[in-house]
């Protein structure tokens, strides 16, 4: 609710039979523009059902050849992904990716933002 909206509303508020007074608008409007902030982050909180992105930590290693592996020295792409919801305790999830799979994420977000822009041009 922006300003506007909020002041429309005590004011009906005020006009309705059984509603609040003036002195209590003036008191919730003063209210609601020193907490608004902290209000809707409490809403958002406890309205999330699933677990959310807490941080990401990425780096590039390189996989070294040994006598046990054909294949070595070969760039790796590793991602450390914090889930969590609330003050619960959170989960961690460690992908790898080598250089195809790297190219594969890369095309589907390149036609992510594709669609992106196309429905946000068209309206």
């Amino acid at each position: 609710m922006d300003l506007n909206q909020l002041e429309a509303f005590l004011t009906a508020q005020t006009k309705k039979q059984g509603g609040i007074t003036a002195d209590q608008a003036t008191v919730i409007a003063k209210f609601w523009k020193n907490h608004k902030t902290d209000i809707r982050d409490s809403l958002i909180t406890q309205s999330r059902w699933e677990h959310s992105l807490k941080t990401i930590n990425w780096r590039v290693d390189l996989k070294a050849r040994s006598r046990h592996m054909d294949h070595g020295n070969t760039p790796v792409a590793i991602a450390e992904i914090e889930l969590g919801k609330n003050e619960q305790a959170s989960e961690f999830l460690c992908l790898e990716f080598d250089e195809t799979k790297i190219n594969h994420i890369l095309k589907k977000l390149s036609e992510v933002e594709e669609s992106i822009t196309a429905l946000t041009h068209a309206s």
